[in-house]
């Protein structure tokens, strides 16, 4: 083996260790990138992986979380100059980042955010709990909007207000559903001002106690992500057109979270609700069709290219 195939085999592991990740971890949006067009389809599980492995050394940190957090920030920006990694994960991201020329900056805030969680225990009110979702939300939209494309004549900074949008409404999902698993870890993403309007407090959410006062709360913070995906939707349309079900794939499945909540009567304290199996294959059914179509559409728009001697 030429040490070019070498590294080109290291690099499809280090992709396929991503996508077995996803797989592991975000089994909606693992089921939501299956409608991607292949070349893309491996960018979006390195940036997903890279994520929950930051994430991870927050939330389920060892006897030094700020240095295990440090070093491999540090160790990720030297290899991103550099262009190569022998840890799979940070390869994957380092060639996604170098592939799609995504600004660095993103990866700067998205780390910055990681670390504030070992700091940081809550936020005053929604605008406090969106500077913070700049670096953990927003850039995580930003990145991934390079791999998905763009629709012919639109711009990357025409899509990008709809890409923050969706990226927040994601991470709010996230946060409604996780209230309980959260404050364990000692950490409130409900603002402050929102929770004292209801009377809800932190000692209520540790001790997991449920009440009128609580579902009052989560139904205005439901209104509020529900809100999120309203600014995002118009966004959808404005990307690749075979991206494009996947993106409306993912929405429906985190969207769906907000529903189970609402089902459950927003019982959130003691329980993780999540969308079942059989709903999340039917959604990924009903976008299926969509997508080959799109895909289609589009090999036949693409112009033919003409062989060398003209004919």
């Amino acid at each position: 083996m030429t040490a070019v195939a070498g590294r080109q085999a290291e690099l499809d592991a280090a992709y396929r260790h991503c996508a077995a990740i996803a797989a592991r971890h975000g089994k909606s949006y693992h089921l939501a990138t299956r409608l991607l067009t292949a070349d893309r389809r491996p960018a979006v599980h390195a940036l997903y992986a890279a994520a929950r492995t930051a994430d991870d050394l927050v939330d389920h940190p060892g006897a030094d979380p700020a240095g295990d957090l440090a070093d491999w920030s540090r160790a990720l920006l030297a290899e991103l100059e550099e262009g190569w990694s022998a840890d799979p994960v940070r390869l994957a991201l380092v060639h996604t980042y170098r592939r799609y020329a995504i600004p660095v900056e993103h990866l700067l805030d998205f780390l910055a955010a990681m670390a504030s969680d070992l700091d940081v225990t809550g936020y005053a009110d929604i605008a406090a709990l969106d500077r913070y979702m700049w670096g953990s939300a927003a850039v995580i939209g930003l990145q991934v909007l390079p791999v998905l494309g763009t629709a012919r004549g639109v711009s990357r900074e025409e899509a990008a207000p709809h890409a923050i949008a969706l990226g927040e409404a994601f991470q709010l999902t996230n946060f409604l559903r996780d209230v309980g698993e959260d404050v364990d870890r000692g950490r409130v993403y409900l603002p402050e001002d929102l929770m004292a309007a209801h009377g809800v407090t932190r000692e209520q959410l540790a001790e997991k106690r449920h009440d009128a006062r609580f579902e009052a709360l989560m139904r205005e913070m439901v209104a509020v992500v529900r809100r999120r995906y309203d600014d995002a939707a118009p966004g959808t349309p404005l990307l690749a057109p075979e991206s494009r079900d996947c993106v409306r794939a993912a929405t429906a499945l985190y969207g769906g979270i907000l529903d189970e909540i609402e089902k459950a009567d927003y019982r959130v304290l003691d329980r993780r609700v999540s969308v079942s199996k059989p709903r999340r294959l039917a959604v990924f059914a009903r976008r299926l069709t969509a997508a080959q179509v799109a895909r289609v559409r589009v090999t036949i728009a693409k112009p033919k290219r003409r062989s060398s001697t003209g004919a």
